[in-house]
């Protein structure tokens, strides 16, 4: 019993959510309201999926702290030196996945600590973020980037379509590839996997990537959202990616993973901040919404096997 409901918790805890922000205000179940809270948790969705690899192999990435922002700095600052949006989405998304690969590389192959590695990326590319643009926004005016955030099919947004898009392929990755049932096992157990013959430095490193590659569409998504690129930008979206997945019913030690949940989590916390927003409530209470949501998440794992 305990442990379906901390399966479940997101979901059901995202239905009650509705529920009381629905009394609460009319204005939350507005057509317009629901655009700008899925836009919004569509960039914390594909964050989550990339956390959720790593996370599967028992690691963690403190570094998409600054890995979004690294990404989305990229693309503006190669757009405004004429390198077209083709050339500059794939240049931000490379940005968010050499990132990925270095902490991988780290972790798997120098037998370094994840916490360390991530924690001190998060700094480094902090720090290259703010010396590419001199700390200064970059407006970034493409037609298809703003369409991406305001066009789709009737009132399904381009931008919900590839939140759905990227957690499709992380679910396949997971449970019905060989490379997913390799994840799972090292996370599950690293030195059985080993003994096993799993290739675990490769996988762990696969995980890492796959965060990076996450934080680099986000990047875009960002981009696309704000019409440009912010490097002094503070984002709560590395706590948020941790306790998304956490809520979702996946285990911090690894070996568990929740598609489904995890993305039900990420809407869920952005709901939390969207129902604040529109009944004015002071934003200093935000943070500390999300923190009792993350504290109530790491309770309700207890009742994990």
């Amino acid at each position: 019993m305990g442990e379906a409901v901390a399966r479940y918790a997101a979901p059901i805890a995202l239905v009650a959510l509705f529920v009381v922000f629905f009394i609460a205000t009319p204005k939350f179940l507005t057509t317009s309201n629901m655009t700008a809270l899925f836009v919004s948790a569509a960039i914390l969705v594909v964050m989550s999926m990339g956390q959720q690899l790593v996370i599967t192999v028992a690691g963690i990435d403190l570094s998409v702290g600054s890995n979004l922002p690294w990404a989305a700095t990229v693309i503006g600052w190669t757009w405004t030196h004429g390198w077209g949006t083709p050339a500059a989405i794939a240049a931000g998304i490379l940005a968010g996945l050499v990132v990925g690969l270095v902490n991988g590389l780290l972790v798997a192959r120098l037998k370094m600590a994840d916490f360390i590695v991530t924690l001190g990326s998060l700094s480094v590319v902090s720090g290259l973020t703010l010396l590419l643009t001199g700390g200064n926004q970059t407006a970034v005016s493409s037609g298809f980037l703003q369409g991406l955030a305001l066009n789709g099919i009737g009132p399904i947004r381009w931008f919900w379509l590839v939140a759905v898009v990227v957690a499709a392929i992380a679910a396949y990755l997971l449970f019905w590839t060989r490379t997913g049932t390799y994840l799972l096992s090292t996370g599950g157990n690293l030195e059985a996997a080993r003994d096993v013959g799993i290739p675990v430095n490769r996988v762990r490193l696969l995980a890492y990537a796959g965060s990076g590659l996450a934080c680099g569409i986000a990047g875009v998504l960002f981009v696309s959202n704000n019409g440009g690129s912010d490097p002094t930008m503070q984002t709560n979206l590395l706590l948020s990616s941790i306790a998304a997945v956490v809520l979702g019913g996946s285990s911090l030690s690894g070996g568990r993973a929740s598609i489904l949940g995890t993305a039900a989590g990420a809407v869920l916390l952005q709901t939390l901040l969207n129902g604040f927003t529109l009944l004015d409530i002071s934003q200093y209470y935000q943070p500390i919404a999300v923190g009792v949501v993350v504290l109530g998440a790491a309770f309700i794992s207890r009742f994990q096997r």
